[in-house]
């Protein structure tokens, strides 16, 4: 016999998913009649629409936490992708995305957290041998966590008023179908033929750490 949840993960899931298929402008109202409660109980569990929205980013930095590790072997978009496969979390992947949409500090508290374990999973990615050592690895875990999430906004099937989470996952996989290979030809072979414009750059930049990084994570 299935248990129902209490009123608050109810409003919370109800949350999730109607934000995500008609934005975060969506009223309380409908929310509740999606939970099957009152206006009034939202605000009695979460105060406000906007602890409300906190407590649907939390949530969803939950989910994407859990599956950090699929994050470093291809990045933030696949993770999505993956996620939204299983048909419980697609509400959650389409509230990111709309978050991602909608801007503010709260978006980028989101991006800031990809980018932040993103530097764990590299590391991870480096003691398996997977990927090379960076100079900067916190500047990098930020400009690919940005490049991949910049490039999936720009695609987004949520740019209408209404995103259909039954077509989200399919969207997602052709999406993430269409990266593989440019990607991983990117980061496998070197898009510059040599080094010169990297060793320009570094010799205008004082400040700048000259020394390549070895495989093994040292410097020579």
């Amino acid at each position: 016999m299935e248990i129902t949840p209490p009123a608050e993960e109810r409003i919370l899931q109800a949350a999730l998913r109607r934000f995500a298929v008609d934005g975060l402008s969506s009223s309380l109202r409908t929310v509740a009649q999606d939970a099957g409660v009152s206006a009034g109980l939202i605000i009695h569990h979460y105060g406000s629409r906007s602890r409300l929205l906190e407590a649907c980013d939390q949530r969803a930095l939950e989910v994407t936490r859990a599956s950090k590790h699929e994050v470093f072997s291809g990045g933030a978009g696949v993770m999505l992708a993956q996620l939204a496969e299983a048909e419980r979390y697609a509400p959650v992947v389409g509230y990111v995305l709309r978050r991602l949409q909608e801007g503010g500090p709260l978006a980028l508290q989101l991006v800031d957290d990809f980018a932040a374990h993103a530097v764990d999973y590299f590391a991870q990615g480096e003691e398996s041998g997977i990927i090379n050592p960076s100079r900067d690895p916190v500047a990098r875990a930020r400009v690919l966590t940005e490049m991949a999430l910049g490039a999936l906004l720009l695609q987004l099937p949520a740019q209408s008023d209404h995103l259909d989470l039954d077509e989200l996952t399919a969207w997602l996989r052709g999406y993430t179908d269409a990266l593989v290979l440019p990607l991983l030809e990117l980061y496998t072979v070197p898009l510059l033929a040599d080094s010169s414009m990297l060793d320009a750059y570094l010799a205008a930049r004082p400040d700048a750490d000259r020394t390549a990084p070895t495989t093994d994570g040292t410097t020579p």
